[in-house]
């Protein structure tokens, strides 16, 4: 768990971090979202939400309040570096590379996290090298911050450059935006893709040319591991195609009261809306965004095919199955959206048609698109499933990739959590619960 000027997150409530000022406004700035996404925001689920927001939010932006110099100083060591372009048996005599930091940021058009693998590196000069964790830190103090990739690579770059002066510093920034599509088009695109990847690279000193063969040599080193930046010397996306929130459609005008909330939330993390022009459409995209998850805003529509339910056992019944449906959704504890596939297995006579793939994603896109729990969406699904169709014998298996785990201080990128609802012969029969999880693929939920 990070830390924000010193304290530990852990400890924030008994220090009354919840007090100050930034986080109050924070709070109430949550609770006018709440109440328009139409959510009583004194239930069990979201009481304490306003406060579970701003304290992530503020802990995902702390680089706000950090200095590079507080970072590197005494944090130099003197070692033999290079000297007219010549190594030194023993020494550090060349490049120095750091490989796959993992790192989340805020994007700045959307407010949305997204995920990073940061590669640095540097040539020494004067006799001195920094210590290998401070490059890591000093990446995080600019990644903690709303952001864009290409600002975040020279950023990064040019205050290694500044911090203790070698002869050159590199980075390469592998980025992936999540992609949620709107309650309309996720049933008309079942291949719409979860991420939106970027690379971002800048360069210093002699790295200043892209051609030179130090970057070639820096390259290599990356491939040599199996990192693939092929495309290091192209400037990939520009900014505008970077986030997906650019490439939606305007619709009707946002609540005003919500915008205003979104306005504050960015000036209590230590930004300036007025004077940055990257920022003076956040507020509209995050609440189009936010409100994709109003419960009136997709409906629940069977089309006639419930099935009429009997209550037999035959000699013929089979296991079927439909696996790999796509669900996005909305943590309720802390606004950040999770996504990932669904996997539903049922027993059915030969008498009765199996259920369309379409009726269960349509009712996996209803309860998807709500201020949700995963443990609560998987027993949704499953009894609607049962009360709807075929009767008590139904599993269902939900495998999702959450963004509260990449931002909230845990920072485990590429982490997933499976949950499971288990009804009739699956709640007792531990033959029919393996052979279903035995059919279901490597699905690579949260991959896109």
């Amino acid at each position: 768990m990070g830390a924000i000027d010193g304290v530990n997150v852990r400890g924030c409530v008994e220090l009354g971090f919840e007090e100050e000022p930034e986080i109050l406004a924070i709070e109430e700035a949550v609770r006018v979202l709440l109440q328009g996404l139409c959510d009583d925001s004194n239930r069990e689920g979201v009481r304490k939400t306003p406060l579970r927001v701003a304290k992530a939010l503020r802990e995902g932006t702390r680089g706000y309040k950090q200095k590079v110099k507080d970072i590197v100083s005494g944090a130099l060591f003197p070692e033999a570096g290079l000297e007219n372009r010549a190594g030194h048996a023993g020494g550090t005599g060349g490049l120095v590379v750091v490989r796959d930091l993992d790192l989340f940021s805020h994007c700045e058009s959307c407010l949305l996290p997204f995920q990073i693998k940061c590669h640095v590196g540097y040539v020494p000069s004067g006799h001195r090298v920094v210590g290998l964790s401070k490059l890591s830190r000093v990446a995080e103090v600019f990644a903690k911050r709303l952001q864009d990739p290409h600002r975040l690579a020279n950023e990064i770059c040019e205050a290694l450059q500044h911090g203790f002066g070698p002869t050159g510093v590199a980075v390469i920034l592998q980025c992936s935006h999540i992609n949620f599509p709107s309650s309309e088009s996720a049933l008309s695109d079942p291949n719409h893709k979860g991420w939106v990847k970027m690379l971002a690279k800048s360069g210093t000193g002699v790295f200043h040319d892209d051609m030179t063969d130090v970057w070639t040599d820096f390259l290599s080193l990356l491939r040599f591991r199996g990192i693939n930046v092929e495309d290091a010397h192209s400037s990939g996306l520009d900014n505008r195609s970077w986030c997906p929130s650019h490439a939606c459609s305007k619709t009707g005008a946002p609540d005003s009261a919500m915008l205003r909330s979104v306005a504050s939330i960015l000036c209590s993390l230590g930004e300036d809306v007025p004077l940055r022009k990257e920022l003076q459409e956040t507020p509209a995209r995050f609440v189009k965004w936010l409100m994709s998850f109003k419960d009136s805003r997709f409906d629940l529509k069977l089309n006639g095919f419930i099935q009429n339910k009997r209550d037999f056992r035959c000699n013929d019944e089979h296991l079927r199955c439909e696996v790999n449906l796509s669900f996005w959704s909305q943590c309720e504890h802390h606004l950040l959206p999770f996504h990932g596939v669904v996997h539903v297995g049922y027993y059915s006579s030969d008498e009765l048609n199996p259920v369309q793939r379409s009726v269960l994603q349509s009712i996996v896109h209803f309860y998807g698109f709500k201020l949700q729990v995963q443990e609560r969406l998987t027993r949704q699904i499953a009894e609607t499933v049962s009360s709807s169709f075929l009767g008590e014998d139904v599993m269902v298996v939900v495998e999702a990739s959450h963004t509260c785990m990449i931002s909230r201080g845990i920072e485990k990128c590429g982490s997933s959590t499976a949950t499971v609802a288990l009804l009739g012969r699956f709640s007792r029969d531990a033959s029919a619960r393996g052979k279903f999880l035995e059919i279901i693929p490597d699905s690579g939920a949260g991959e896109g």
